[in-house]
C-alpha cells in the first residue's frame, strides 16, 4: 500500500510541476505570414542535435532567453525565478511589422530585472539595409546608457519566402548587411549584435569580416557552439535550444553583460 500511495505522490509531484511550467509559458498569438521568430528559419533548414542541458564547461555565462509575438503577454516573474537575466525581444521585420506585444515584452522584462534588447528580422530583398534600419531603431530598437539595455540586434537567416540568400550574390549581401549595420550605429550609437548561422553565413555571405566590430549571437542547436561564421574568434551569445521557448547564453559573467549594456 505504501508503494502505491508513494507513486502516486511522485506522479502528482511531475503532474504539479509540468503545470507550472505549463502556466507560465506565454499564450500564443496567432501566427501571421509576416511574422517570423529569431530562428525560426534556421531550425527548418538545419538539423537539430542533442539539446544542451547545463552551461558551457569552463565558462562563465549568463543564462537569458528571447521573445516574439508568439508568446503573447510573457510571465518574466517566473522566467527570472528560473534563472534567466537578460531576454531579447523582437522588435520589427522588414519596413512593414511590429511587434503588437513589444511594450509588454520589453518593458516586462526590464521591470524584473533582465538586461533586455531588441532584435529586427532582416528582409534584405525587401528594401535597402539603411531603411530597414531606421525603421528598427525608430520602433523599438534603440539604445539608452542605462546599463540595462542591450544594442539591437539585426537577425540574418534563411529567406522565409524563397531564395536562401534573398537573391543576392554574397558581394551584395555583405553590402547589404553594412549599410545597415552602419546606419543603425549613426541612428543608435552602438554596433548593432549580427544574429546567424554557420551555414548560414558561409553561404549568403562567405569571407567578408563583420568581427571587427559586431558582436556575434550564433544559433547552433546542439551540445556545443562549433565552427563560428566567418573571422568571428568568440561567440557573444549563442542560441542553443526553442524548447520551452528560444534560450539563450551569454558568454561571460553578468559584470561583463552590464558592460555591453553600459557601452
Amino acid at each position: 500500500m505504501s508503494i502505491v500511495l508513494g507513486a502516486r505522490s511522485a506522479v502528482t509531484a511531475v503532474l504539479c510541476a509540468a503545470a507550472t511550467v505549463a502556466a507560465a509559458l506565454p499564450s500564443a498569438a496567432a501566427p501571421t505570414p509576416t511574422d517570423h521568430p529569431l530562428g525560426s528559419q534556421i531550425r527548418k533548414h538545419e538539423p537539430v542535435q542533442r539539446m544542451v542541458t547545463a552551461p558551457p564547461t569552463g565558462l562563465a555565462t549568463v543564462a537569458g532567453m528571447d521573445v516574439a509575438s508568439y508568446q503573447g503577454n510573457v510571465d518574466w516573474a517566473y522566467w527570472w525565478s528560473q534563472g534567466k537575466r537578460f531576454a531579447f525581444v523582437k522588435a520589427t521585420e522588414g519596413t512593414g511589422y511590429k511587434n503588437p506585444f513589444f511594450t509588454q515584452q520589453y518593458t516586462g522584462s526590464y521591470g524584473v530585472g533582465m538586461i533586455r534588447g531588441a532584435y529586427h528580422f532582416a528582409l534584405p530583398d525587401r528594401s535597402t539595409g539603411a531603411a530597414q534600419a531606421t525603421y528598427f531603431a525608430t520602433n523599438g530598437g534603440g539604445w539608452s546608457r542605462d546599463g540595462k539595455t542591450l544594442p539591437g540586434v539585426v537577425d540574418l537567416e534563411y529567406n522565409p519566402y524563397g531564395a536562401t540568400c534573398y537573391g543576392k550574390t554574397q558581394a551584395a549581401m555583405a553590402a547589404w548587411i553594412r549599410d545597415f549595420t552602419t546606419t543603425y550605429r549613426a541612428r543608435a550609437g552602438r554596433d548593432a549584435v549580427i544574429y546567424t548561422s554557420t551555414s548560414w553565413w558561409a553561404q549568403c555571405v562567405g569571407n567578408t569580416s563583420f568581427a571587427g566590430a559586431n558582436p556575434l549571437w550564433v544559433a547552433r542547436y546542439s551540445s556545443s557552439v562549433g565552427t563560428l561564421p566567418y573571422n568571428w574568434p568568440y561567440w557573444t551569445f549563442w542560441q542553443y535550444t526553442s524548447s520551452p521557448l528560444d534560450q539563450n547564453y551569454f558568454n561571460g559573467a553578468v559584470d561583463r553583460l552590464r558592460v555591453l549594456a553600459t557601452g
